[in-house]
């Protein structure tokens, strides 16, 4: 049996909207080297040329050449190639995929920044001995990754594990449904994300706060923001107890902004619980235990431990 070639380096690009961020990860996971740039936000050709600076850069301090990982804020649309959903509208329209790989002189991965978030958790995060996990952003947006065995399952129509547009379920009086960017109403990212949760406080006591602003006057004893949060509790773990019920994970690991609310994780397994399909629910709710770092990390580990440096 022969032996198999490894990298030895692994990069992985986090192709953001105000930065791009590279890492080097050996085959141990360690970080080797890290380098983030701003987003040339309205250039697509700039982006392109700052992503190959980044690569030529971390090769040249590492000493090797690796292979390449990135993590995009949209997707690849499996009928055209060209890339749809992103954020930074710039790259919409464009076979980012490929112009990479000839800038690069080498092939690439692409994959929507959620998965992975969730792939970077599931190698050797917080959900490392999981065979099932199910990852959650809760920032700015509402996304989520499905991963099991340590692969991205992105499904027939590259949309797994896009639950915040599905409908918030067994919906209340008080879930009065919102506009949604997707030309829906009533999906879970209005009621989850960010903007979200500042516009349940703005509803309830007719001012403006941000999410960070709300769990902090929550704290400090403001009664409208702690219901808020009591709401966003309960809402998230009717979201999550419906994908229990479809999938089952062995985890549930969350990441973004608002996943730093610490009471999260003492408060939602008893919520989801209650309105699981099982007398009892054992899937643990954990935090990202690479925080902001996941996204780029999971890129690099897009390429598997037995991948030979492009050539």
């Amino acid at each position: 049996m022969g032996t198999a070639t490894r990298t030895g380096l692994r990069i992985g690009i986090d192709l953001g909207g105000t930065k791009i961020e590279a890492i080097a990860l050996d085959d141990t996971g360690a970080v080797l080297m890290r380098r983030r740039v701003a987003t040339p936000a309205d250039n697509y050709a700039a982006i392109l040329a700052a992503i190959a600076d980044l690569v030529t850069t971390v090769e040249h301090q590492c000493g090797q050449r690796g292979s390449v990982g990135i993590a995009i804020p949209g997707a690849i649309s499996q009928r055209t190639g060209l890339v749809k959903n992103a954020n930074t509208v710039v790259l919409i329209g464009h076979t980012l995929e490929s112009d990479l790989a000839d800038t690069l002189a080498r092939p690439v991965r692409l994959e929507n920044d959620a998965n992975c978030f969730a792939l970077s958790e599931a190698v050797d995060g917080a959900a490392a001995s999981a065979a099932i996990v199910f990852g959650v952003i809760l920032g700015t947006g509402v996304g989520g990754a499905l991963v099991v065995d340590r692969r991205i399952v992105v499904g027939r129509n590259r949309i797994g594990g896009e639950w915040g547009h599905n409908p918030l379920p067994w919906a209340r009086a008080e879930d009065h449904a919102r506009a949604c960017y997707c030309g829906k109403s009533g999906c879970i990212e209005t009621f989850l994300s960010g903007p979200g949760l500042a516009a349940d406080y703005r509803r309830r006591a007719g001012k403006e706060l941000s999410a960070q602003d709300i769990v902090l006057a929550a704290s400090a004893g403001d009664g409208v923001a702690a219901d808020c949060l009591e709401a966003y509790q309960d809402r998230l773990a009717r979201g999550l107890a419906s994908v229990i019920n479809v999938i089952d994970p062995d985890a549930i690991v969350l990441g973004g902004g608002l996943s730093n609310i610490a009471q999260l994780y003492t408060a939602l397994p008893p919520l989801i619980e209650k309105y699981a399909f099982s007398d009892r629910i054992d899937t643990p709710v954990l935090r990202a235990a690479h925080g902001d770092s996941s996204g780029v990390r999971g890129a690099a580990w897009l390429w598997p431990l037995t991948a030979a440096a492009a050539r």
